[in-house]
C-alpha cells in the first residue's frame, strides 16, 4: 500500500495520503488529510451535479495516475472481494465515507488498506452506488439518480463500450457486498459479522435489487442523447 501511495505522490496525484514510513511500534504512518468525511452528515455537499462531477473526475485522475504503477515483487494486497478484471491497482472502497473534504480546494480519498488488483469499471461501479447514490433506502433514494448516473459517467469519460459493460456491473458489484457480508458473518469474522447483525447485509441486498430492477433506466440514461 505504501508503494502505491508513494507512486501517486510522485506522479502528482494529491488526493491521497502520502506514506511516511513505519513507526517504532510497527504502525504505518501517513500524512494527515484534514477535513470531514461527507457521509452521512455532509452528503449535501455532493448534491449539486458539479460536485458529483468533481468526484468522478477525481477518480479518473487516480485511475490515470495509477496506470503506470508497477507493484513491488513482494507486494501483498488485502483485497476482500476479487474484482472482475485486473487492469489497474484499484482502491476498492471509493465511497462517501472515504472522501474527506476540507474546503473547496482540498478533497482526498482515505482508507487505502483494501487497495489491490482490480479494474477501472469495478471501482467506478462501486463509486456510483455510493455517490449518486443508487439506494433503495427511502432516506437516500435519489429522484434524479438516472441523471446523476449520466453526470458521473460523462465526467469520468466513459466511452460507449464501457457504459454498456457498466449497466449490469452496477448490480453485480453491489450484490457482491451482500454476498461478502453473508459469508463472513457465517464464519464469525469481525467486523463483518457485527455489520451483518446490524443490518448492513439487508441494505446491500435491497440496493442490489433496486439497481437490478432498473437496468433499462440506467441504460437509457447512459446511452441516449
Amino acid at each position: 500500500m505504501h508503494a502505491l501511495l508513494g507512486h501517486l505522490h510522485d506522479v502528482g496525484f494529491g488526493a491521497a495520503p502520502r506514506p511516511l514510513g513505519i513507526d517504532e511500534q510497527g504502525r504505518e504512518v501517513l500524512t494527515f488529510m484534514p477535513g470531514h468525511v461527507v457521509w452521512p452528515e455532509r452528503f449535501s455537499l455532493l448534491e449539486p451535479a458539479r460536485q458529483l462531477a468533481r468526484v468522478a473526475r477525481l477518480i479518473r485522475e487516480f485511475h490515470d495516475a495509477v496506470q503506470g504503477f508497477s507493484p513491488p515483487a513482494d507486494a501483498q494486497w488485502k483485497v476482500l472481494i476479487p474484482a472482475e478484471g485486473c487492469d489497474i491497482i484499484a482502491h476498492h472502497d471509493l465511497a462517501p465515507w472515504n472522501l474527506v473534504v476540507a474546503d473547496e480546494e482540498q478533497w482526498a480519498f482515505i482508507d487505502w488498506d483494501a487497495a489491490g488488483p482490480g479494474s477501472r469499471l469495478w471501482d467506478v461501479a462501486y463509486a456510483i452506488h455510493g455517490f449518486v447514490p443508487l439506494s433503495a433506502h427511502p432516506d437516500w433514494q435519489h429522484p434524479g439518480a438516472a441523471a446523476r448516473l449520466r453526470v458521473f459517467a460523462d465526467a469520468y469519460g466513459l466511452d460507449e463500450a464501457d457504459r454498456r459493460r457498466l449497466v449490469p456491473l452496477l448490480g453485480r458489484r453491489t450484490r457482491c457486498m451482500y454476498d461478502f457480508l453473508r459469508d463472513q458473518a457465517a464464519l464469525g469474522v469481525q467486523p463483518w459479522a457485527r455489520l451483518w447483525s446490524e443490518g448492513h447485509g439487508d441494505a446491500w441486498r435491497s440496493d442490489a435489487e433496486y439497481i437490478e430492477q432498473r437496468e433499462d433506466q440506467w441504460a437509457r440514461a447512459l446511452l441516449t442523447g
